[in-house]
Formats: structure tokens, sequence, C-alpha cells
């Protein structure tokens, strides 16, 4: 058996895609789509995964990085899975992304704790559990609203980072499913 073929992404062509998978939801699915990508040398910068409003189907957005064709590639590889409704490249349509973090941080000194709620006030995050030594602060956005944000906390001393990947949905009135 050969090693899969893997095409290098040129840099200057390269471009991040999001894409949104509506699939089966049914065991084994989420596997199929992960080992179309690391067969054939791709990466997924980002995967999340949820059912919808109907029970049997589930939605998946995938942040992936690649020149067009490419992209052009995995979209037809993930379109000929059998469990694979519908794929769309939202790169290509106006959307709307986000992500979810919970971020740990030290805070067992009051003006270590005042200066957490300042950067919460700065980037609309929350404290959802606080002890005597440490908060817990959920923050939603781009990902470079959370990067910025664990970069000012970072010196107030990040103990533990849970984040998800990019979930994404069309603007307007576009409805992406069956």
């Amino acid at each position: 058996m050969s090693a899969p073929t893997v095409v290098p992404f040129p840099g200057k062509d390269q471009h991040r895609h999001t894409l949104a998978l509506i699939v089966e939801n049914e065991f084994g699915v989420l596997a199929r789509v992960a080992g179309l990508f690391s067969g054939r040398g791709y990466n997924i910068e980002s995967l999340a995964v949820a059912e919808t409003n109907d029970p049997a189907v589930s939605r998946m957005t995938i942040v992936t990085t690649g020149n067009d064709a490419i992209i052009e590639q995995i979209i037809k590889q993930l379109r000929k899975l059998i469990n694979v409704i519908k794929v769309t490249d939202l790169t290509e349509m106006p959307y709307v992304d986000r992500e979810l973090a919970l971020v740990k941080v030290s805070a067992n000194e009051g003006a270590k704790r005042d200066e957490i709620l300042r950067a919460c006030v700065i980037f609309r995050a929350r404290v959802v559990d606080a002890s005597k030594n440490a908060y817990v602060i959920e923050l939603s956005g781009e990902a470079q609203k959370i990067d910025s944000c664990l970069q000012m906390l970072e010196p107030l001393g990040i103990l533990e980072i849970v984040r998800t990947g990019t979930i994404a949905i069309a603007r307007g009135d576009r409805i992406d499913t069956i």
C-alpha cells in the first residue's frame, strides 16, 4: 500500500475556508469526515459538530486552509461521502462565525480579581464560577477577540483554557439545511 499523496499548499495562494456540512446524525459520520481529511493530508484547523433542530441531522462546521484547487477537491470528496447531505463553503458568502472559551484564571489577590473583572467588561465576558483562588470566565466571539482577551489575561495567571471550534451560519434569510 502506498502512502497518500499530499498536495502542498502554496503560501500565497492559501486561504482559510469555513465549510458547513449537513450530515446524517449516525454513528461513524464524524470519523469518516475526519478520515477523509487525514487520509489525504489535509489539515482541519477547527471542527464543531452538533445535532440540529432535526435529531436525525447534524451540522458540522469545519475550518481548513488551502488553495482554490485543494478546497474544491475537499468539497467534492466530502459530497461523495454517503452520510453527507450537503456541503456549503461559507467563505463564498456573508456569514457570522463565533467561538466559545472557558478560561480559568488565578484570582487569589484582590487587585488581580479587580483586573480580571475589568478584562471581562472590556471583552463582554462573564464570570461563571468563582472560588477562593480562581475565576472561570466565559467568553464568546470571533477568534481574534478571544485571542486578545487571552493575551490580556495571560499575565494574570491563566490556569486552564477550554475552547470550542468555530461555528458559523450564513447571514440573512439564507437557510442551509436539507
